[in-house]
């Protein structure tokens, strides 16, 4: 089904809906509007960048990741009981939802489409190193891999290690090199991935 095809399914049904009563327009660009700028993830971004320049925060973070981000004041769901697993040079972090696909939509957006696939969400937790290699991660042999299993009562995000070329850059800079996928472990950030 081509990309046209879809965006012409929903502009018919977003124009039926409309004509039916059932919606308004400005209810739907208030919706386009909450995901495009305030719920996504720029949000974990911005919380990444945060904790790579401030060691207090950073602490805060790990040791409560619910608590530590009410002061950005995210808007959407799915972080109230949010888990924040870092990153280092012996531990990589991997997230997965086994059962659904819990995912802190505040701070990540919308979940990939991998990310729901059942092949992802079995096969991370069995063999992580090789899903993690098919995906264009390849981790040192000696480094410990932990996958994470979130659920309706806790969700996880990941503290992804900060590249050392990237120490001098400004908090906004670094917020924009961090990935969605980085956060959930899929992802080595400053790597050259168009080689």
């Amino acid at each position: 089904m081509s990309n046209s095809y879809v965006g012409l399914r929903a502009e018919a049904l977003e124009s039926l809906l409309i004509e039916k009563g059932l919606i308004q327009i400005d209810q739907i660009d208030q919706t386009i509007s909450l995901y495009n700028e305030r719920v996504g993830p720029m949000n974990g971004a911005r919380v990444v960048a945060k904790a790579w320049k401030d060691p207090e925060y950073k602490k805060r973070l790990v040791e409560d990741g619910t608590g530590a981000i009410e002061e950005f004041g995210f808007v959407g769901g799915q972080i109230d009981k949010l888990v924040v697993v870092e990153n280092s040079e012996s531990v990589h972090n991997v997230v997965v939802c086994t059962l659904c696909s819990c995912y802190p939509w505040a701070i990540l957006g919308l979940p990939p489409r991998w990310y729901k696939d059942p092949a992802y969400r079995s096969r991370v937790v069995k063999e992580p190193r090789k899903v993690l290699e098919e995906m264009g991660t390849t981790l040192p042999k000696d480094k410990t891999v932990r996958v994470w299993d979130s659920s309706a009562e806790i969700r996880y995000m990941v503290l992804p290690e900060m590249p050392r070329d990237w120490s001098d850059l400004s908090e906004s800079d670094l917020a924009e090199r961090v990935s969605r996928d980085s956060m959930i472990g899929v992802e080595l950030l400053g790597l050259d991935r168009s080689a």
